[in-house]
C-alpha cells in the first residue's frame, strides 16, 4: 500500500518558492468560503514517526488563518479521559461549524499502537476500526469534511533521521515505535484499508522530501475543500478547480510507474533457458495445488499492447488445460449491469484446486470507468474499499491471489500500435478505442497510481511488470507465479 509513497518525489527550493504564494492564497480563499458555508473541517495528521508531521502542522499554521483553527495533540489518555468511552476526548475537540480542527494524532493512534505492540488481537482491532468508520460516517452525515493524511517514510530514511539529535527524536516514544516499524506498517495498512471510505478517504503523502511533503499536504487540503464547496453549490463536475493537484515540477509528479526500470531485458538464449525451467516448476506446482484443493486467482491489467496476452499464454502453456480457465473481461452485459459490479466476478470464481486467470478484471471500476466518466466519483472512490474487502474474503478462504500490472512506456506502446496496424495478422488487435485510451494516458497514470496505492495490500500485493522487453516481462510473470505458489503451498 505504501509503495506509491517511496518513488522519490521532490521539489526544488526555487520551484517551492514560486508555487507557495499562490497555494497560500488559494488555501486562504477556500478556508474563508468554507467558514462562510458553515462547513466544519477535521484534518487528521497521522503517519510514520520521523515523517515531519509537526513540521506540516506548523506550515499549515503559517498558510491559514489561525483564528479559525484549533490544533489538538493527543497523547496518552488522562485519568479523566480513561474514565469515559474512547471517543469522548475527541468529541470534545470537534470543530464548530465554519471552523477547522487539526488533530495531531487521532482516534487511530491508540488502536494502531496497541496492535503493533501485540496488546490488541486482530478481532478486537478490526472491531475498533469498524467503530471508527461508523463514527466518521456520522460526522460526515452531519456535514463535516474529514481530510485524512498519512505521512509515509521508508524505514531507511526513518533510521537516517533518528540518528540526528534534536527535540523531535528525543521524544521517548519515537525510538520505541521505530523499533517496531514492520508491525506498525502492517497495523497501519489494515487501519487505512478498513477505513478508506468514499466520504472520507485516506491520502498517503510521501514525506521524504520536506518541500514536496508540505506542498502535497496543501494541495490535498485545497482539493478537498474545493470539491466540498462545489458540492455545496450543486456543481456535479468541479470544472473551476479540476487542476487542484500538486504541480508537475521537478520530480513532484512522479507516480509508482515512474519507479519501474523499463531497461531490464533478457537475451533470447537466457530467456529460453529460464522460461523452460520456470514453466516446468509451474507445471508441477499447478498439479500439487490441484491435489491439495488449493485455488489460485490471477488478475492481469496493464496498458493496451503491454503484452498481457503473451504473458498469460506463457503461464497457461505450463498448466494442464483441465486445471485452468482464462476469463476475458469485456464491457458488462445487460444482465451484469442489473447487479452490483462485483457480481459477475463472484460468479466466475474457480472451484478448489483450479486456476482462474482474469484478462482485465474488477479494477475496471477504478480505471476505465473512472477515467471515461462512466461511474460517479463517489462510486469509484467507494470501490477501493469494496475491492479490498472482496479480495480479503478470497484470501481468507485460502485462495492465492496474484495481481499484475504490465507497464510499457508511451513510446513503446506507440511502436506496438503502429506495428499492429502494419501487420495484417495483428491488425484486429488495434481499435479506435485503443487510440482514444492512449490520448488519456496521463489520466490513466493518475488512476493506476491511486489504484496501486489503495489496493496493494499485504495479502494481495500488486506486481508491476517491466514490459518494455517482452521476454523479460513474460519470465517475470511466470517467476511470480512460481514464487507465490511455492510460498503458499
Amino acid at each position: 500500500m505504501f509503495e506509491a509513497a517511496e518513488v522519490g518525489r521532490s521539489v526544488s527550493k526555487k520551484e517551492y518558492e514560486r508555487i507557495e504564494p499562490d497555494l497560500q492564497l488559494r488555501l486562504l480563499e477556500a478556508q474563508r468560503e468554507a467558514a462562510a458555508a458553515g462547513i466544519p473541517v477535521i484534518l487528521i495528521v497521522a503517519g510514520v514517526e520521523g515523517a515531519g508531521k509537526g513540521g506540516v502542522v506548523n506550515r499549515l499554521h503559517t498558510w491559514l488563518d489561525t483564528r479559525g483553527i484549533e490544533t489538538s495533540a493527543f497523547w496518552d489518555r488522562t485519568d479523566e479521559e480513561s474514565e469515559r468511552p474512547p471517543f469522548w476526548r475527541f468529541v470534545r475537540r470537534l470543530p464548530p461549524r465554519g471552523s477547522m480542527a487539526i488533530f495531531f494524532g487521532s482516534w487511530y493512534s491508540e488502536p494502531i499502537v496497541e496492535r503493533a505492540f501485540g496488546e490488541l488481537g486482530s478481532g478486537r482491532f478490526e472491531k475498533r476500526l469498524d467503530q471508527i468508520a461508523a463514527f466518521e460516517r456520522m460526522l460526515v452525515a452531519d456535514g463535516a469534511l474529514i481530510v485524512k493524511l498519512w505521512f509515509h517514510l521508508p524505514r531507511k530514511e526513518q533510521r537516517k533521521r533518528l540518528k540526528k539529535k534534536d527535540d523531535r527524536t528525543r521524544m521517548p516514544f519515537v525510538r520505541r515505535f521505530a523499533k517496531r516499524y514492520s508491525a506498525f506498517q502492517e497495523a497501519s495498512e489494515t487501519a487505512i484499508r478498513k477505513t478508506d471510505q468514499g466520504e472520507c478517504p485516506w491520502h498517503i503523502v510521501e514525506a521524504t522530501d520536506r518541500r514536496y511533503r508540505d506542498l502535497a499536504t496543501g494541495y490535498m487540503l485545497l482539493r478537498a475543500l474545493r470539491q466540498r464547496l462545489d458540492a455545496e453549490e450543486g456543481v456535479d463536475e468541479p470544472v473551476r478547480h479540476t487542476e487542484v493537484a500538486v504541480p508537475e515540477v521537478a520530480t513532484a509528479s512522479r507516480t509508482i510507474l515512474d519507479h519501474v526500470d523499463l531497461t531490464q531485458s533478457l537475451e533470447l538464449d537466457v530467456y529460453d533457458r529460464e522460461l523452460a525451467a520456470l514453466q516446468d516448476k509451474l507445471s508441477r506446482l499447478s498439479w500439487k495445488a490441484w491435489e491439495q484443493g488449493h485455488t489460485t486467482v490471477a488478475v492481469f491489467e496493464g496498458w493496451d499492447a503491454a503484452g498481457k496476452g503473451g504473458a498469460i499464454r506463457r503461464v497457461t502453456r505450463a498448466i494442464d488445460a483441465r486445471v485452468y480457465r482464462v476469463i476475458q473481461v469485456a464491457a458488462p452485459t445487460d444482465e451484469e449491469l442489473a447487479h452490483h459490479y462485483l457480481w459477475r466476478f463472484w460468479r466466475q470464481l474457480p472451484r478448489a484446486g483450479q486456476i482462474a486467470i482474469y484478462d482485465r478484471s474488477w479494477y475496471g471500476r477504478v480505471l476505465v470507468e473512472r477515467v471515461e466518466g462512466l461511474t460517479q466519483r463517489d462510486d469509484w472512490m467507494r470501490a477501493y474499499g469494496e475491492i479490498n474487502d472482496f479480495e480479503e474474503s478470497l484470501c481468507e478462504n485460502g485462495i492465492t491471489l496474484m495481481k499484475f500490472w504490465l507497464h510499457v512506456s508511451p513510446e513503446e506502446q506507440l511502436a506496438r500500435f503502429e506495428e499492429r496496424q502494419r501487420d495484417p495478422t495483428k491488425r484486429w488487435k488495434i481499435t479506435d478505442e485503443d487510440w482514444r485510451n492512449r490520448e488519456k494516458r496521463g489520466e490513466y497514470e493518475v488512476a493506476v497510481n491511486e489504484m496501486v496505492t489503495r489496493t496493494s495490500t499485504s495479502h494481495a500485493p500488486w506486481t508491476i511488470v517491466a514490459g518494455e522487453d517482452k521476454r523479460f516481462a513474460r519470465a517475470q510473470v511466470v517467476r511470480a507465479f512460481v514464487d507465490r505458489l511455492s510460498e503458499d503451498l
